[in-house]
């Protein structure tokens, strides 16, 4: 992520594309393993285990993650498309900085429902 914060700072040009693509591959790559490596045992299994009434929450994060990665698909596509990058390079900027933070605050309501389950489960703010 550090690496694409620092390409969005660079000049619009065909090398900050070039490097854009290659930043973008890269997540589009290592993004579904991290997904999987979630999903295996089912996705947020042990807050379900023990908040099985919470599963409409877990469900939301779920659909929010599968959205993330459509959209960074989309992104990439868009950072490849055919017009000079000069030309669309605001309107990337803007959306790569939008999936960004929309990543960081998933990841940040995911960290938050399994931090609460713990909290829960052993007492703490009781």
């Amino acid at each position: 992520m550090g690496d694409l914060r620092d390409l969005l700072e660079e000049p619009a040009d065909d090398m900050t594309r070039k490097w854009l693509r290659a930043v973008l591959d890269a997540l589009l790559e290592t993004l579904p393993r991290e997904f999987e490596l979630q999903d295996a045992g089912g996705y947020l299994s042990e807050v379900l285990e023990q908040y099985p009434n919470w599963y409409n929450q877990v469900d939301l994060l779920h659909q929010e993650q599968q959205a993330l990665y459509a959209k960074l698909r989309r992104l990439r596509e868009q950072v490849a498309c055919e017009v000079p990058f000069a030309e669309v390079a605001d309107q990337v900027r803007r959306d790569l900085r939008d999936w960004m933070a929309s990543l960081t605050a998933h990841h940040r309501h995911e960290r938050r429902i399994i931090q609460t389950t713990f909290n829960l489960e052993v007492g703490v703010g009781d």
